[in-house]
């Protein structure tokens, strides 16, 4: 009901002696408000008896290795002592490993006849053996087709000996806050379960670069992990994954990712037994205000490039300062919309990207890569710094740069190629220091344009300064990884 609505509505009943005919009007359509909030659903019974063969419960079991005690330090003399005397390996005097079997529960869903079964990486992740239990009580060893532990998102095969119950995606795009919702599982294993409730939120991220999580209010606990979350037509819009409380029981919000990110996960598994994400080969970061401003941006809206390593992007043209403000079409308003669209994308597919540059809109063609087939190339190396005693040459905003020399490159570990200039020091509480910079930092850009001594630092940022501007692009290297900042210089 508007809020319209409800106003008319307590103008009608605290006027009705007065004004009867416009009371009976009012009161008619307040009635009619609620069974429209509550779209005529009296009882979910129906959909539940269609959609709930297709839900199963999952059991794990893992075998641990561990040379730890598992029985307690009983005191000699203790009156315990007779009762645990006869137990085997009580005091693992040996050291040598021993083996204990642990299990977990979970929840998952049938999504064709054949017995492909979804759930959530976590469930099944390191299990010796997979067990799915059928709405009958039927249990069938699963086997493992794939995972993706980015989504945590598993997909498993049961063998049948007739068709099985399934159920379908829906667009998860598609649903709205507001929305009915059934979430169905095997909570804290106490087997088949419904819960409703509704979508509270959209598009929420948690952890990850892919998060595309569904909140909702319907119950969700332990045990309900890989489960479905249900739409009203009887399509999955969600695999339930994660709760916020505080005691470790359902308080209202539940997070499901979204069948638009599971659906492509799924169809990669049972293809490859694997992923295939889109990759660009760029390392980017948010515009800031003061970042669009140096930019000459009128918004924040779009992925501000800091490197172009070897790979998709650099090979086709894109430059590091590029501002990526549409990927195949989409439009991209900050770094996390980039990476999703990216990772969603087929690999090899041939797309059109759209940079700001120099003020201009530019397009250029890119072919997307393979991002699990580069990530061991991308990984970061973590580089301790330390502010070795060299001579100063510069001081701008508190914190002193220096030429690269040799001595520099030897500290910091840097390849023979690398231009710029050192950060060697910076103040406390200074601009330098307030913007993140910090000594070890290696000053690659300044004002857009590359700088290889400190004389040329100076001019750049002189020349910012005569330009009226209140602060200067600087494109800074740490830890191998390059990231755009605006310095204050006034």
């Amino acid at each position: 009901m508007s809020k319209v609505s409800l106003h008319n509505f307590k103008l009608a009943f605290i006027s009705q002696t007065f004004l009867p005919i416009s009371c009976l009007v009012l009161i008619v359509f307040f009635h009619l408000s609620p069974s429209y909030a509550q779209n005529s659903y009296k009882s979910f019974a129906d959909l539940v008896d269609v959609i709930s063969p297709a839900v199963v419960n999952i059991t794990t079991s893992t075998d641990i290795k561990s040379t730890n005690n598992l029985l307690p330090e009983i005191p000699k003399g203790s009156p315990l002592e007779d009762l645990f005397r006869n137990l085997p390996n009580q005091d693992n005097s040996d050291g040598m490993p021993r083996r204990r079997r642990t299990s977990a529960l979970g929840s998952g869903f049938i999504i064709s006849s054949t017995g492909l079964v979804v759930t959530n990486n976590h469930v099944i992740e390191k299990a010796d053996e997979i067990l799915v239990e059928l709405v009958s009580g039927e249990e069938l060893k699963a086997t493992l087709v794939g995972s993706d532990p980015k989504t945590d998102i598993a997909l498993l095969k049961v063998d049948y000996e007739k068709p099985l119950d399934f159920v379908e995606f829906g667009n998860s795009d598609l649903a709205r806050v507001g929305d009915w919702v059934l979430a169905i599982g095997n909570p804290l294993g106490q087997g088949f379960s419904v819960s409703a409730g509704i979508i509270s939120a959209r598009n929420r991220a948690l952890r990850g670069s892919y998060d595309d999580f569904i909140q909702t209010d319907a119950a969700i606990n332990r045990g309900n992990s890989g489960g479905p979350l249900f739409n009203m037509d009887g399509e999955v819009i969600g695999v339930n994954t994660a709760i916020i409380s505080p005691n470790g029981g359902s308080i209202g919000i539940g997070f499901s990712m979204a069948s638009n990110v599971v659906s492509k996960v799924t169809d990669q598994l049972e293809k490859y037994g694997a992923t295939r994400r889109g990759w660009l080969g760029v390392s980017i970061q948010d515009l800031s205000d003061d970042i669009a401003e140096a930019k000459d941006l009128e918004t924040t809206d779009g992925a501000l490039v800091t490197n172009t390593p070897e790979g998709p992007a650099k090979s086709a043209g894109i430059k590091v300062a590029d501002v990526i403000i549409s990927f195949d079409g989409k439009v991209i308003k900050d770094t996390r919309s980039l990476v999703k669209i990216v990772g969603a994308t087929d690999v090899g597919k041939v797309v059109e990207v759209i940079v700001m540059r120099d003020g201009k809109e530019i397009m250029i063609n890119v072919t997307v890569g393979h991002r699990e087939q580069v990530e061991a190339d991308l990984a970061e190396n973590n580089i301790e710094m330390n502010s070795p005693a060299e001579p100063q040459q510069a001081e701008v905003s508190g914190m002193i740069v220096t030429a690269l020399t040799k001595a520099w490159r030897e500290k910091l570990g840097l390849k023979e190629g690398l231009d710029g200039i050192v950060v060697s020091s910076v103040d406390d509480d200074s601009p330098a220091s307030k913007k993140g910079i910090a000594a070890g930092d290696i000053i690659v850009e300044a004002g857009q344009k590359q700088v290889k001594s400190v004389a040329e630092f100076n001019d750049r940022v002189n020349l910012a300064i005569d330009s009226g501007k209140s602060a200067i692009l600087l494109l800074l290297r740490r830890d191998g990884n390059q990231r755009f900042l605006a310095l204050p210089i006034k």
